[in-house]
C-alpha cells in the first residue's frame, strides 16, 4: 500500500513542479518579448499563488468529509481543467483569461499541497516523513528542471504577440498528463482506508492547534521560501539576459533557469539521504544562510559570477519546502490536515513577495530588488535556529 502510494505520488510531484516551472516562465515572456513591465509581469505570480490563501479553508473542509485520495483526485482533475484554459488563454492572447485560468490552476494544486504533503508524513516510519517529502521533492525538481528546457523554445520565442498556437501546446499537454493521473488516483480512493482519517476539530481545539508556536513561526518560514524561491526562479532569465551579467537572449536564459532548478533537484535527492545523519533544523539553517551569503554575491558582482551564485540559490532550495513542512507540524497527527491549511496558506508568499520585488525592481534595479528574497532567507535561518535550540533544550532537561 505505502508502495503504490508513494509511485503515485511521483506523478504528483513531477508535474507539480513541471506545471510551476513553466507559469515561471510567463513572467520573462511578458517582459522581454511582450514589453510589459515588471510589476503586471510579477501579477502572473499574485494570481498564480493568491488561491492558496483564499480557498485553503475550504478545500480542507471538503477534505476533510472526503478524505486525502478522493481530495489529490479532485484537485487533480481541477488542475486538468485549468491547464486546458491555460492553452487556450495563450492561443488567443487573453491577459484576463491567463490570470484566472492561473487561479485556477494553484486552486488544484491547493488540493494537492494539504492532502499529498500531509499524507507522506502520516505512513511514513517514526522520524521518516522530512525523508520521505524530500526524496519526493527530488521528482518535483526534475520536472522544474525539464519544463524550461522543453517549455522556452516555445514560450521564449521572439516572434510575434502573446496569442500563438505554440505557446499553448506546453498546457496542454500537461492537462492529459493530469487526466490519466486523476484516473488513477480516483481508482485508489480507498487506498488508505486503514490509516487515520482527517477529523473535524472542535473551534477551541481547532484554535490550540493553529496557536502552536512551531506552526506559527513555521508559517512565516513557508511564507518566505515559497517567497524567495518563486521570485528568483521568476526573474533569474530577466537577470541572465542583462548585459552585465551574461547577455543571453530570452531564450537561452531561460533554458539556463533549468541549472536553477537542477540544483534543486540534486540537492532533493541528496537531502534525502542527509537529513537522515543530520538534524533536519540543523541542516535547514545552514543552507538558508548559504542562500543568504549567494544573493549577496549576486547583488555586488557581475558577470559569470553573479549568474552563479544566483543559479547556485536552487541547490539551497532543495530541501526547505519538505523540511519547513515536516518540523511545522504538531504533534497531533489528527490535526495534521488543518496545520496543513495553514503551511499551504503561507504558499501566499509566491504572490506577495515577486509581486513586491518586481514593484521595487521597476523603481530601483533587478539587483537591489533581490535584497527582499535575501530577507526572507535570513527569516527561514531563524526559525530553524529556533527550533534546533528548542530541541536542544529539550535534550538537556531529560
Amino acid at each position: 500500500m505505502v508502495a503504490r502510494l508513494f509511485r503515485r505520488s511521483i506523478g504528483i510531484f513531477f508535474l507539480g513542479g513541471f506545471v510551476t516551472a513553466l507559469v515561471g516562465l510567463l513572467v520573462p515572456r511578458l517582459t522581454l518579448v511582450d514589453g510589459l513591465d515588471y510589476t503586471r509581469a510579477t501579477f502572473v505570480q499574485f494570481a498564480f499563488h493568491s488561491s492558496y490563501l483564499l480557498f485553503a479553508l475550504p478545500i480542507t473542509m471538503l477534505l476533510v468529509r472526503t478524505g486525502y485520495m478522493r481530495a489529490i483526485a479532485i484537485g487533480l482533475a481541477v488542475m486538468t481543467l485549468a491547464c486546458v484554459a491555460l492553452g487556450g488563454a495563450a492561443w488567443i492572447g487573453s491577459y484576463a483569461l491567463l490570470l484566472a485560468a492561473l487561479l485556477a490552476l494553484s486552486t488544484g494544486i491547493t488540493f494537492l499541497q494539504i492532502a499529498a504533503n500531509v499524507v507522506q508524513p502520516l505512513v511514513a516510519t517514526e522520524g521518516g516523513g522530512a525523508a520521505r517529502l524530500t526524496l519526493l521533492q527530488g521528482f518535483n525538481s526534475i520536472g522544474t528542471v525539464l519544463a524550461p528546457l522543453l517549455g522556452a523554445g516555445l514560450l521564449l520565442h521572439a516572434g510575434g504577440g502573446f496569442g500563438r498556437l505554440p505557446l499553448a501546446l506546453p498546457f496542454l499537454a500537461c492537462a492529459l498528463a493530469l487526466a490519466g493521473l486523476c484516473l488513477a488516483f480516483w481508482q485508489a480512493r480507498d487506498l488508505l482506508a486503514d490509516h487515520p482519517a482527517p477529523r473535524r476539530l472542535p473551534l477551541a481545539e481547532l484554535i490550540r492547534v493553529l496557536r502552536t508556536p512551531r506552526l506559527a513561526w513555521g508559517s512565516l518560514a513557508m511564507f518566505g521560501y515559497v517567497g524567495a524561491e518563486v521570485t528568483i526562479g521568476s526573474l533569474l532569465t530577466n537577470y541572465l539576459a542583462q548585459p552585465a551579467i551574461l547577455g543571453a537572449d530570452p531564450a537561452t536564459a531561460g533554458r539556463l533557469v533549468s541549472l536553477y532548478w537542477g540544483g534543486a533537484m540534486l540537492g532533493r535527492f541528496a537531502g534525502a539521504f542527509g537529513l537522515a545523519r543530520i538534524a533536519p533544523a540543523r541542516l535547514l539553517a545552514m543552507v538558508a544562510i548559504a542562500a543568504v551569503a549567494l544573493i549577496a554575491i549576486a547583488t555586488q558582482t557581475q558577470g559569470p559570477l553573479g549568474a552563479a551564485a544566483l543559479l547556485g540559490v536552487g541547490l539551497c532550495n532543495a530541501i526547505m519546502y519538505p523540511t519547513i513542512f515536516a518540523l511545522a507540524l504538531p504533534e497531533d497527527r489528527g490535526a495534521a490536515a488543518y496545520a496543513s491549511m495553514i503551511l499551504c496558506m503561507a504558499v501566499v508568499g509566491g504572490a506577495v513577495v515577486p509581486f513586491a520585488t518586481g514593484a521595487l525592481a521597476d523603481r530601483l534595479g533587478l539587483a537591489t530588488a533581490l535584497g527582499l528574497p535575501l530577507l526572507c532567507y535570513l527569516g527561514i535561518a531563524a526559525f530553524a535556529l529556533m527550533v534546533a535550540l528548542s530541541a536542544a533544550t529539550r535534550y538537556a532537561t531529560r
